[in-house]
């Protein structure tokens, strides 16, 4: 069951990803793939230009540690495109869930995000290792 809209933490996306996202969603749909989640926080998210976007958000090639509050696993993730989602470990794509749920929160917010098999994740972003923007990757 999702989580009501206003439950959900505000979130920044660079006019970059945002793009980028937008037209890889169009050809996910077109395959098939159940997109409705990314959609709606794509659609409440505030976009930022690439050059205004703040160190302490997730933005595509970020890579973050998070813990899951409800059992404690920390994890640190790189959140990609599916086509840089080669299987190797340490890497998400914005496409799975995970991925979806991390895009554009900020050190410390935390999120609720519904999951296969009727579960919830509870995800709290504890830190950001790398951000492009942050590193002067602008145009990546």
């Amino acid at each position: 069951m999702a989580t009501p809209e206003t439950a959900r933490p505000s979130i920044v996306m660079s006019r970059l990803d945002y793009d980028r996202i937008e037209a890889l969603l169009e050809g996910a749909n077109e395959r098939g793939i159940d997109t409705a989640s990314l959609e709606a926080e794509m659609e409440r998210a505030d976009v930022v230009e690439p050059a205004q976007m703040p160190g302490d958000v997730i933005s595509m090639n970020s890579t973050a540690r998070f813990v899951d509050e409800s059992s404690g696993e920390e994890r640190e993730l790189t959140l990609v495109y599916p086509r840089d989602a080669t299987g190797e470990p340490g890497r998400v794509s914005i496409l799975a869930p995970v991925g979806s749920a991390l895009l554009g929160l900020r050190v410390g917010q935390s999120i609720d995000w519904p999951m296969p098999g009727n579960r919830t994740l509870n995800l709290r972003v504890l830190s950001i290792k790398y951000q492009p923007e942050a590193a002067g990757e602008l145009h990546r």
